[in-house]
């Protein structure tokens, strides 16, 4: 591929790198191009890999996986069938991108980032994670409540297949077999369906068909441990946002109402203390003491809430949109595009009034 054609691509996938970020200035566009050009480079077609006598066996079992999981996509899941998580790439760092998300003290509302192309996202990413932090540390000046994280992979909306397509990454392939199907399946929804200027639509979007999918797929092709491991990864994480999603509702409630600004932050950071003190006794009394969110809680703030809201406060609705579509899935994409068409929220509550 020529140099420049491969440049301009990266350029325009910098756009999409844009869904889990921004593109503010043109500092921005040439950081994003760059790390999406180096992302691409890396990137070995799976066949190819394969067939090599020098691929680490493991590598080989996850990349054989994975080819099957891209083949049901297709064939079950009627997901694109193009280029993206047909090749494998090693970026010898744990995140694809770091995203930096913000929000006010007394508030649940996410700071928003407005582009070409993608519209206004939530959140702004960085494939430098010290760029991440400084962003987030001039945040945190202004007295904003902010929350940095890793990302395991981001889709570039299909708009690289030409060039190869989103690759499967090292920052997710060696995950359990149900967490690598959820990611594949997740960013090529995004690929499927996504509307501008609408985080909380299109991630709860992805976030039903991974559900749907990984169900599917587990029932299909999972052996009974491999079922048995997604099932407590999944009783967790319904746990973890059953506590944060009333945790939100009474944070809501605090913000909206009557009082002082002085009182609303004691009651903030009652609510908080109430909700950590709720995570340590559920995971001593159900989880059996397993700390995989000990982080997270420990440093929860309005904008690592409001996130949580943005990837789930609609997937449930989803799920139901898909029984109401007689578990169709072209059924199911066509009335998720035509919902999608109204305005936000019109959209909104026609997915919240689905019975």
């Amino acid at each position: 591929m020529a140099g420049l054609g491969l440049v301009g691509a990266a350029l325009l996938a910098a756009g999409a790198v844009c869904l889990g970020s921004g593109c503010a200035d043109l500092g921005y566009y040439k950081q994003s191009a760059a790390g999406h050009l180096d992302l691409m480079t890396r990137a070995k077609p799976v066949d190819d890999l394969l067939a090599d006598a020098a691929t680490p066996d493991r590598l080989k079992q996850r990349l054989a996986l994975s080819k099957q999981m891209r083949d049901f996509s297709v064939q079950v899941l009627k997901l694109p069938d193009n280029a993206s998580y047909r090749a494998y790439a090693d970026l010898q760092r744990p995140a694809a991108v770091w995203n930096v998300v913000a929000a006010p003290p007394l508030s649940l509302q996410l700071k928003t980032w407005c582009y070409p192309v993608t519209g206004c996202v939530s959140y702004r990413g960085y494939f430098d994670r010290a760029e991440a932090d400084a962003l987030a540390a001039r945040l945190r000046e202004q007295g904003q409540d902010v929350y940095v994280y890793g990302v395991p992979a981001y889709s570039t909306l299909g708009w690289s297949n030409w060039i190869g397509g989103d690759p499967l990454l090292n920052t997710f392939v060696n995950g359990g077999e149900g967490d690598l199907a959820r990611l594949v399946f997740h960013e090529l929804a995004h690929q499927k369906l996504y509307v501008a200027d609408d985080t909380l639509f299109n991630e709860s979007f992805a976030t039903a068909v991974e559900r749907i999918g990984v169900r599917l797929w587990l029932a299909q092709h999972g052996d009974d441990a491999s079922r048995d491991a997604y099932a407590r990864l999944q009783a967790m994480r319904k746990d973890f946002r059953e506590l944060t999603a009333r945790t939100r509702d009474a944070l809501y409630k605090v913000y909206l109402g009557e009082g002082s600004d002085d009182a609303k932050r004691r009651a903030k950071s009652e609510l908080l203390a109430r909700m950590r003190s709720e995570y340590e006794a559920m995971k001593q009394q159900r989880w059996g003491g397993f700390g995989g969110y000990d982080t997270w809680f420990a440093n929860a703030n309005n904008a690592s809430l409001g996130l949580q809201a943005a990837y789930n406060d609609l997937a449930g609705d989803f799920e139901r949109l898909f029984v109401q579509q007689g578990h169709d899935f072209e059924r199911f994409y066509a009335e998720s595009a035509r919902i999608g068409a109204l305005p936000k929220a019109q959209r909104h509550a026609t997915l919240r009034a689905i019975p």
